[in-house]
């Protein structure tokens, strides 16, 4: 364990209960509470999931309105991917390790605990469990003041495993001994967000959808800005208040109004919906999973969360945290607001950020480390009159919208046959068109390593019988600069080498084009 801390952010946020937030929109959209007070902020936080969807957009608003912010990190080189990386408290480690999450709570007054183990597998319960358990004795025995949880809004009975393993979670933060505020959410609607993204692409690709019965379910989605004012309003509520409480937006709606709802947004014909009794929960989340860009291990829970109504069944949040100035965003707005971002290229955070089921965690070996270990590679270099600034700014852009620069029908054949098999496949794009930062998703890749100007590694998230990285590189030289290409890969078990010779053929098309087409590229655009 270690720590990096950063010194020069030590503005700090109120304290005391009832104070009532004064609120303004700041420039993302989401509207950041700074309370009256004439004495200088002393409140610390500590943020876990820091790196996901809304703690990546939580910090910067907790940081704007004058709290000190800590996060914890296994891997604290994917903070770099935040403008606001060098003015947070790094702890590193894994919020499961009992000694570390001790260090990171002490002198903590308020905790967001925005983790969940969603992807982790068939163990997801225990896991998360575990996660609660530690985080609820460690948060005791260092006297925070107060614990903010995330959950999901349910209709309670008989629930799904996924919404079953969040409610536990929230008993046993409310069980604590620590003051705890569990935020019951709806559907999130914003840019990046994975139910967001769900709906934006089952209308998009589809003109008309046979659709499970759940189409006809209510639920009570919610615009991400309003997620981030009650997550930021709850660490205000009174020390005594300590329980469960609903959040929605103002419109309930059925899922397949969510659908044609968006189609009006950016000008599309309504979506005739036909509600099938067959398409049970796994038979959707694999529908889903062919037909946007949300894997399975991520489109299942999602649709398990949709089998009943799920509505806010009280208002007494409105008691606690005062609503954002203007009212809630209604659904049709928050829509607007997500597409503008997309067009925009600006969307702060996505579901890509978390963590892909079976996706390899460890780096790629240096070559000394490869002797005596099975190893294929792949190499091509080119050279170009475009200055190396040109070639990055090519490289830096690959993937998504600007494509493979080479053979997009084989690109596109091997994303279907992963998701086929039920992994990410390559419709899954990237965050920025033209930025990229350590552990952004790039279609069935994630960066693994940044050199800015010089390097991109991109490791596989692909179903493959092994490990493949692919790095890019640029050069300058004399007359221009270099473009150096290597793809690596680990061979597993037999499938391994059979799976490197059944792609060998398609090799000098795809990656000798890649090095061709991007060189030209760069020359282009010069």
């Amino acid at each position: 364990m270690r720590e990096r801390k950063a010194g020069s952010n030590d503005r700090r946020s109120p304290r005391g209960a009832g104070i009532r937030p004064h609120v303004r929109p700041d420039r993302c959209g989401a509207r950041v509470a700074r309370a009256h007070s004439g004495r200088r902020p002393t409140t610390s936080c500590l943020v876990l999931g820091a790196t996901g969807y809304l703690g990546g957009r939580l910090v910067p608003r907790l940081l704007n309105g004058g709290y000190r912010v800590r996060v914890l990190a296994r891997r604290p080189e994917r903070l770099d991917a935040f403008s606001w990386a060098g003015r947070v408290d790094v702890i590193v480690g894994d919020a499961a390790d009992e000694p570390v999450m001790r260090a990171a709570t002490e002198g903590v007054q308020v905790l967001y605990y925005l983790i969940h183990s969603m992807t982790s597998g068939s163990r997801f319960e225990q896991t998360d469990r575990q996660l609660a358990l530690t985080t609820a004795r460690t948060a005791a025995a260092s006297g925070v003041g107060r614990i903010v949880y995330l959950g999901g809004l349910h209709p309670g009975g008989d629930l799904s495993r996924h919404l079953r393993s969040r409610v536990e979670v929230g008993h046993i933060l409310l069980g604590s001994g620590v003051p705890t505020l569990a935020l019951q959410a709806g559907v999130v609607i914003g840019s990046g967000s994975a139910s967001f993204e769900m709906v934006r692409h089952l209308t998009e690709v589809l003109p008309y959808m046979p659709a499970p019965c759940w189409v006809r379910n209510h639920i009570q989605p919610i615009a991400v800005c309003d997620v981030l004012h009650y997550l930021l309003g709850a660490a205000l509520v009174p020390p005594e208040v300590n329980g469960a409480i609903d959040i929605g937006g103002p419109d309930v709606l059925r899922y397949g109004q969510m659908m044609n709802g968006y189609a009006v947004e950016p000008g599309l014909h309504q979506r005739p919906i036909a509600a099938l009794p067959v398409l049970t929960p796994w038979l959707a989340s694999h529908w889903v999973n062919l037909v946007t860009p949300i894997p399975r291990s991520i489109a299942r829970p999602l649709v398990e969360s949709l089998q009943h109504d799920c509505v806010v069944r009280d208002r007494s949040v409105d008691a606690l945290i005062p609503p954002p100035a203007g009212g809630l965003t209604p659904y049709r707005r928050a829509v607007q607001l997500a597409l503008g971002r997309i067009d925009a290229d600006s969307i702060e955070t996505s579901w890509q950020d978390s963590a892909v089921l079976g996706a390899p965690s460890d780096p790629l070996p240096s070559d000394p480390d490869w002797a005596g270990r099975t190893v294929y590679t792949d190499l091509r270099t080119a050279h170009t009159r475009a200055p190396a600034e040109q070639l990055w700014a090519v490289i830096a852009g690959i993937g998504g919208s600007n494509g493979w620069y080479s053979t997009p029908l084989l690109w596109s054949l091997r994303g279907r046959a992963d998701k086929l098999a039920g992994g990410v496949g390559l419709a899954r794009g990237r965050r920025s068109r033209s930025e990229v930062a350590v552990g952004d998703v790039i279609d069935f890749w994630r960066v693994e390593a940044l050199e800015p100007g010089r390097l991109l590694r991109l490791r596989a998230e692909m179903r493959a019988p092994g490990l493949a990285w692919l790095e890019l590189r640029a050069s300058p030289e004399s007359t221009g600069s270099r473009f150096d290409q290597r793809a690596v890969f680990f061979p597993r078990g037999l499938a391994g080498p059979l799976y490197w010779l059944a792609v060998l053929p398609f090799h000098g098309f795809i990656f000798r084009g890649m090095a061709h087409r991007i060189t030209a590229a760069a020359e282009a655009a010069e």
